[in-house]
């Protein structure tokens, strides 16, 4: 990587641009008071995009993303664009980003912080302590699957399409990703497909076993079925470390694991391509939430899972574990102090804009580093 670091910054539909905003002042922050600088872009995708180019990523974006040392993206969508044709909506535009720049592993953590473990609609003594990471296959499986369509059938109707389909190549890349990762945390990892009934998953489990086997045996490798693995999401989600999972599993599991921490305005994500031969990762950085229409531009939002995004990108892309550790701390302190945006609003806290919300981590990070 050139000393250099260059961000892309999307903040695209709905809340994006108000949460967002909040990252651009840690970044100035971090200018200010630990040297760490950036060479920080900004363009359009999803809504914002079709709106002011005809289109959810226009190809000049695309490019600046591709050169891009990491992409921090809001959010996409709403209910402006949802009578668009398929291939024109504004989710279009974040699935392509990811396609185009070989996203494959999409990384979520899912930590329950003990200020907000009543805030979990599961009772705290499951919840508490729980700290989990989803790694889902990205650009595979049935999302990307050929064929795939609607046709007329002969005698009247119609039929729809979609192929779930995996590669040993692609099953090993994600795993070995998620072997890495139980590597630095706890050492147990739980491989998760349906494997009783789909062939795809045979093959998926045949293949992160064959992998743990030659490079990994030191690392607990388990396997489960996702029916059963959305159950014991509910009934023990602290048994569970890293899990590892395809593309269509992956999307409903990690939205499972984010409630129970009780707000999906809590939790990052980190969506990362292959190493090249300088270590150099593509990566794309984003809140799991959503774009929220019905609360953008109130100012109401909940930052801290761009927040947390962007301390993310600062371990992955930038090899900046203490600046990230500060973020993280600062969010914790936050938090601790009884601070809370409205979805995550408790008795007894003082409930805050995005805005002060967003001073208050200043503050933190001020208090933190004096």
């Amino acid at each position: 990587m050139s000393e250099t670091k260059t961000l892309l910054i999307l903040p695209g539909d709905g809340i994006g641009p108000e949460v967002m905003s909040e990252v651009l002042r840690v970044i100035e922050w971090l200018a200010r008071h630990r040297g760490v600088t950036f060479e920080v872009g900004q363009g359009l995708v999803g809504g914002a995009s079709i709106d002011a180019q005809g289109t959810p990523l226009a190809e000049e974006t695309m490019a600046r993303a591709m050169a891009a040392d990491a992409v921090l993206l809001g959010a996409v969508g709403g209910p402006k664009w949802e009578a668009l044709p398929f291939e024109q909506k504004p989710e279009r535009g974040l699935l392509r980003l990811r396609k185009e720049m070989a996203l494959f592993a999409n990384l979520r953590p899912a930590p329950v912080f003990d200020a907000l473990v009543d805030a979990s609609p599961l009772k705290p003594e499951i919840v508490r302590g729980l700290d989990i990471v989803i790694v889902r296959e990205l650009t595979g499986g049935v999302y990307f699957g050929e064929p795939r369509g609607i046709s007329d059938l002969p005698g009247g109707g119609r039929r729809g399409v979609n192929t779930q389909v995996y590669t040993t190549e692609e099953i090993v890349r994600i795993a070995r990703v998620a072997f890495q990762l139980a590597a630095k945390r706890h050492r147990r990892l739980c491989s998760v497909e349906k494997s009783n009934v789909m062939e795809s998953g045979v093959l998926w489990r045949q293949e992160v076993q064959a992998l743990h086997d030659a490079e990994f045996a030191d690392i607990e490798l388990s396997h489960m079925y996702a029916d059963n693995c959305a159950m014991q999401l509910i009934r023990d989600p602290r048994q569970f470390d890293v899990i590892v999972t395809d593309n269509l599993f992956g999307d409903m599991l990690s939205d499972e694991a984010a409630m129970l921490t009780g707000s999906l305005g809590m939790l990052p994500s980190a969506s990362l391509g292959e190493a090249d031969a300088d270590g150099r990762r593509r990566a794309l950085y984003e809140p799991v939430h959503g774009s929220a229409p019905d609360i953008a531009g109130r100012g109401v939002a909940n930052p801290l899972a761009s927040l947390l995004s962007f301390a993310m990108c600062l371990r992955w892309s930038f090899d900046l574990a203490a600046e990230a550790d500060l973020i993280e701390a600062a969010v914790k302190g936050v938090l601790d102090g009884g601070m809370r945006t409205a979805d995550i609003m408790q008795p007894g806290k003082a409930r805050v804009s995005t805005r002060v919300m967003g001073e208050s981590i200043l503050r933190e990070l001020d208090k933190l580093t004096a």
